[in-house]
């Protein structure tokens, strides 16, 4: 897939405009769900298909019915902003017939298993934002929820973000791309792989024993993606410790990383933690691995 050079960003959001919400993955709890629409819907107008809850065993009914409900989002150019329900698993299903080449400027957020629709949207060149699905986003902070409005809204850059750890020191600079772990490294060899060289690597995952990220990593290695990107940016390992184990998560990723020789710094608070803050896939970062600290340097959308 040829590469762009020029990223596309989506427009500003602003207060009462359309945006959708949809299901593109696993099914999900109405409780939480309903949480995280209550927030949205205090600064926007949700639009929610009334097939929303549709289950089909591990999905959120059949691919027909999710196809048909992202590709409408995607290119109804009334809708300014797509909203997921949930990850969990299934969007990389629907990716050879989604109409992203021909989507307006909107915003897709999501993360965990919409990493597969965010890489698909940067190998496109289209900037997207990681960030709290509903089920999530009624949990999280008030400081949250305006960092992430203010993300939507905002052309300016965002306020860095800052980790706990130093894993390699360094610095890096590049367009950020990645999204969890396991979804990402399941994209190698497809077309759907977003542009790699001289980027800055986001990576975040949940349950995933460190046997597990030791072999998804490696799998990276493997295929050369280290040798391509700049460096690494290491969100939460949610629940992925072996029980009784003499050794964490946080042990096995710092001597991978050590290994892969690229600045990197752990523990920034996105993914699936108690705290999720949003990031823009597919716009240019500093990464200081010494302080770990991460600074954006430009806004996510247009100017208007």
């Amino acid at each position: 897939m040829k590469r762009c050079v020029r990223w596309l960003k989506p427009l500003p959001l602003r207060p009462r405009d359309t945006v959708q919400v949809v299901a593109p993955a696993g099914p999900f709890e109405q409780a939480p769900f309903e949480a995280g629409l209550r927030i949205l819907s205090e600064r926007y107008a949700p639009v929610v298909r009334p097939d929303i809850g549709a289950s089909h065993r591990y999905l959120a009914g059949d691919d027909a019915r999710r196809q048909e409900e992202l590709s409408q989002a995607f290119l109804d150019r009334a809708t300014r902003a797509i909203f997921c329900a949930r990850g969990g698993y299934g969007s990389s299903r629907l990716l050879p017939e989604l109409p992203l080449d021909k989507a307006g400027p909107v915003s897709f957020t999501g993360f965990s298993d919409l990493t597969s629709i965010h890489c698909a949207l940067q190998a496109l060149g289209r900037v997207s934002f990681h960030a709290p699905v509903l089920t999530q986003l009624g949990r999280q902070s008030t400081q949250v929820h305006d960092y992430f409005f203010r993300l939507l809204e905002s052309a300016e850059a965002p306020p860095p973000l800052t980790g706990n750890a130093t894993y390699v020191p360094g610095t890096a600079e590049g367009v950020l791309v990645g999204g969890n772990l396991s979804v990402f490294s399941r994209l190698l060899g497809t077309p759907y792989m977003p542009p790699l060289d001289g980027a800055v690597l986001l990576l975040e995952d949940v349950t995933e024993r460190p046997y597990r990220l030791d072999r998804m990593w490696t799998h990276l290695r493997l295929a050369g993606v280290f040798s391509r990107v700049r460096g690494i940016v290491l969100g939460d390992f949610t629940a992925c410790e072996e029980k009784d184990a003499n050794y964490s998560s946080a042990d096995v990723l710092r001597e991978l990383a050590r290994d892969a020789k690229l600045p990197c710094a752990a523990g920034f608070p996105i993914g699936h933690g108690a705290i999720n803050y949003p990031v823009a896939l597919g716009t240019r970062v500093r990464l200081d691995a010494d302080a770990a600290r991460l600074t954006f340097l430009e806004g996510a959308v247009s100017p208007g």
